[in-house]
């Protein structure tokens, strides 16, 4: 298939991408490099530079059979302090991506969505039907995004698929985690082994957890785009399915910055912060649906080979 990958040039994006092109499809990625980079365009993908806006009707016009949608902020500080720049540059923009793929005949979409669209669970690990309830502008944007494409399925005939997930890591070869400013865990802890950080902050550790820290889901970014390809081949016309995606069990604070001492070798000092406002104890997806539907598997499960990837790909980036 010809498949536009938008964010290409970003972290999941980019590993996508490179997924899609090992399978023999031809891709095209279109990126701004606003927080993408232009080296981690796969090889074999052509390159198109600009804002997604601006250009979706121009490259869609070519003829595509789908679009792997990845471009968008991610910040949630940055959500709740500048909200403008995320119902703009994420819910406006998608819209024009909706519309150009409508006037373009484009049949097929994957979504990169979030399980920030729930807010506070209620009941973990989260499945689909979880009430819905976003606590920052990031996560009203990307279910605002989610609520327009099962419009679109309904009145267009399209074929979509939107996939929720937390906190992705690992990297895939040469593409992995690089952001200008990074809120991750891993990547953070990681930074504090080569010397970039002084220590980790730990928010809480009085939370109602085994250990006191907070417990999350971390997925190996090679098992989500596993998701995206099978997403594609999935999709059915005029349904947007809706699915969850997770390791299958969370990991606490603790527990990753323990893991990231035994696999760098590095002592890795932490310290202890108050707790950040609105961070609930644990974040667990359920992938059951993912799973019975997709035929989706994770197979990379463990923590310490998670760790170990993005370990890789950090040391491979070190100036020498």
């Amino acid at each position: 298939m010809k498949l536009l990958v938008t964010g290409g040039a970003g972290y999941v994006g980019s590993v996508c991408a490179a997924h899609l092109t090992e399978a023999g499809h031809d891709v095209v990625v279109l990126d701004d490099l606003s927080t993408g980079h232009r080296d981690a365009v796969p090889d074999g993908c052509r390159f198109v530079e600009g804002d997604l806006a601006e250009l979706a009707g121009e490259v869609l016009a070519e003829g595509f059979d789908g679009v792997l949608h990845f471009a968008a902020r991610s910040l949630v500080g940055e959500s709740v302090q500048r909200p403008h720049l995320y119902w703009d540059g994420n819910v406006v923009t998608s819209l024009r991506l909706l519309e150009a793929m409508r006037a373009n005949g484009t049949p097929r979409l994957v979504f990169s969505s979030t399980a920030a669209t729930y807010g506070e669970p209620e009941q973990v690990p989260i499945r689909e039907d979880a009430p819905t309830r976003p606590t920052n502008p990031y996560g009203a944007s990307k279910l605002a995004i989610d609520y327009m494409i099962t419009s679109y399925a309904a009145a267009h005939g399209l074929a979509a698929v939107s996939l929720r997930y937390f906190n992705v890591a690992g990297a895939h070869g040469r593409y992995g985690e690089r952001h200008t400013v990074e809120t991750h865990l891993i990547p953070i802890v990681l930074q504090v082994a080569t010397g970039q950080r002084e220590a980790v902050q730990v928010y809480g550790d009085d939370w109602d957890t085994p250990d006191g820290t907070c417990i999350r889901d971390y997925i190996h970014v090679d098992d989500l785009a596993d998701a995206h390809l099978l997403a594609l081949e999935h999709a059915q016309p005029g349904r947007h399915g809706i699915y969850n995606l997770g390791n299958g069990r969370g990991f606490s604070v603790r527990e990753v910055i323990e893991v990231c001492r035994a696999v760098t070798g590095h002592p890795i000092p932490a310290s202890a912060a108050p707790r950040r406002p609105g961070d609930p104890a644990i974040l667990v997806a359920s992938s059951d649906r993912a799973m019975a539907e997709l035929g989706w598997n994770p197979v990379r499960t463990e923590l310490a080979g998670i760790i170990a990837d993005a370990w890789r790909f950090t040391q491979d980036r070190l100036p020498v």
